[in-house]
């Protein structure tokens, strides 16, 4: 899971290990509030009437942020271990 490739970036990647940061964009953000309002909003919904429902939700949901967070992180999401790999 290497570099963007010039596409979109809208999360920092984290500085040390491996994985994403903070929205650095707008669309990350509504990327973040729009999945979080699914994942509540379903929990609120169906937890009680339906937990493999929910399961099911969550679960592709999820799927789909880590794939769009993968594809927008700005410098690819790879292990990192801090700023400069020499410095200490």
């Amino acid at each position: 899971m290497g570099d963007t490739g010039g596409g979109p970036e809208w999360f920092y990647a984290k500085r040390y290990g491996w994985g994403a940061s903070l929205p650095c964009a707008w669309q990350g953000w509504a990327l973040l509030a729009g999945y979080l309002t699914i994942v509540c909003g379903s929990a609120l919904l169906l937890a009680e009437r339906s937990p493999l429902a929910l399961f099911a939700i969550v679960v592709s949901v999820t799927a789909i942020f880590v794939l769009i967070v993968v594809k927008t992180t700005k410098g690819g999401v790879k292990w990192r271990w801090g700023k400069d790999k020499g410095t200490w």
